[in-house]
This record gives structure tokens, sequence and C-alpha cells, in this order.
């Protein structure tokens, strides 16, 4: 084996072995329609049985806008070419669940598309008053309210073992949002 295919291989041997902890990157793509929310009610992990944006991983060589337009088609069969970027979430704990997603918002004009089943779950339209009351996690109810008030953020939030959010702050503002006893 030459130098260069040794090197190589020894590089992607290390990359293998120091996945552990990175950040995966991912869209959170908040769809609207008047003052109506698109949620997904999971069916599997992350977040199973709660409601949710769509969203999804990054693929290679995809820049987040792309990704968000393309999860919005893909989960919720809705073609949109017009998302904005609304702010950021970075989400870290010892354990594999580690993210930082790019966090989009469309607003939808004319006829609201009808909710349909897709491989993640059930989607629903719910009225923003109604949001409060969905299961959901605790970062998304920040997501909203921020959203709501047209406040663009940097959110990052810190989790137990148990994946219970102990901290979360947001870096924009330099304001700590929650704080738990670990």
């Amino acid at each position: 084996m030459t130098h260069a295919r040794n090197l190589r291989a020894v590089t992607l041997s290390s990359a293998r072995l120091t996945t552990d902890g990175l950040k995966r990157s991912a869209v959170i793509c908040v769809v609207r329609h008047g003052s109506d929310y698109l949620m997904l009610l999971r069916d599997r992990e992350p977040n199973r049985g709660l409601y949710v944006p769509v969203g999804g991983k990054l693929d290679p060589y995809e820049s987040p806008r792309d990704a968000a337009i393309r999860e919005i088609r893909e989960e919720a069969g809705i073609a949109v070419t017009d998302v904005r970027l609304a702010g950021a979430l970075v989400e870290t704990s010892p354990t594999p669940y580690n993210w930082w997603s790019a966090v989009y918002v469309t607003d939808l004009e004319g006829t609201r598309p009808d909710a349909i089943h897709c491989a993640e779950g059930t989607l629903g339209w719910f009225p923003r008053e109604r949001l409060t009351a969905l299961p959901m996690p605790d970062t998304d109810r920040f997501i909203y309210d921020y959203l709501e008030r047209g406040q663009p953020f940097i959110f990052s939030a810190d989790y137990d073992r148990a994946l219970k959010l102990v901290r979360m702050d947001e870096e924009l503002a330099g304001v700590r949002l929650v704080t738990a006893a670990r």
C-alpha cells in the first residue's frame, strides 16, 4: 500500500472513530397558512408521539435552504420556492442526539393544502392558539414564540442522558431561557 493510500485509510478510520458527539446537520421547516401551522405527529424517534414541524437531515452537498424546500415537498407534498431563514437550534447531549438545525419558515398563499400521512407520521393543520396544547419538544415552544414575534434567534439547548432539557439559551440576546438541575 502506498503512503498516500495508507494515510487515506488512517484518516477515514480516524474519522469513523471520532463521530460520536458530532452534530448532525438538519433543517426544521415551519409551514404556515394564515394563522394555521402544519404539524407532524411523529411515528418514530426522535420525538415519537410528539408534534413537530417537518424537516430532516441535509443530503451531501445540499444547502440548508435547498434541504428545507426538499423536505417540505417530500414530507408534506407541498412545492414551495420561498423559504426564509428564521433562526438556528443547536442541541447538545451526552448521547448520539446532537443536532445543528437551521429553522426555516414559509407562508403559503391561496387554498390550504390537505394534510397527508407521510413516512414520518401524520400531518395536520393547527391554529396558533392550539399549538400550546399539543405535546411537542420543549425547544419548539420557543421557536413558535419567537416566530410569532418576528424575532430572529439562535437557540442553544443542552440535554442530560435521558434527553431532558436542562439548559437553553438564546444566544443573539444572551438570554437564558431554561435552567434545570442536572
